[in-house]
């Protein structure tokens, strides 16, 4: 083997590994990026007339009262995103009969909220104004709920998994 193909096959070799290195480097995911916001939480409390919601509107900005409290008086790091809002109903129906709740605008519908019992779930909620009501309660006058655009980080959220 001559002096120019062991310079040849060097080369190469370095060329390979370099290749093989920038393959292997760096991940698409930074540490430093926005994590996305905690789930909202909505109360809705059921009776034969009405349908109430508390808050009548989310997303307008930072959730004075969702935040955990180690954290509070520490401002919510907004994110740019369009993504739909993560709203978690907890339910209390007060009624005698078993319902679900639906919300006019998107297509969900809870599970049954038992007669005298709790219930909770979890949908994706797009900016918009929603009505939501309880199928099998004629009726009880449904809520309106309003979503904005505004998404928090759970960047300085900690003891989040």
């Amino acid at each position: 083997m001559g002096p120019g193909r062991g310079r040849a096959a060097a080369v190469a070799g370095l060329i390979g590994a370099a290749a093989l290195l920038a393959a292997g480097c760096g991940e698409s995911r930074h540490a430093n990026e926005q994590r996305p916001q905690v789930s909202t939480r909505v109360s809705v409390t059921i009776n034969q007339n009405e349908v109430i919601v508390q808050p009548v509107k989310i997303a307008m900005g930072p959730e004075k009262f969702q935040e955990i409290p180690q954290n509070q008086k520490h401002p919510e790091p907004p994110i740019k995103t369009k993504a739909p809002l993560d709203v978690t109903f907890v339910a209390a129906n007060q009624t005698p009969r078993d319902v679900r709740l639906r919300i006019r605008g998107t297509k969900a519908e809870s599970p049954t909220v038992f007669a005298r019992s709790p219930g909770i779930f979890q949908v994706n909620l797009p900016t918009g104004s929603y009505v939501i009501s309880a199928a099998g309660l004629p009726g009880a006058r449904p809520a309106r709920l309003t979503v904005g655009s505004y998404r928090a980080s759970s960047q300085n959220d900690v003891l989040l998994p």
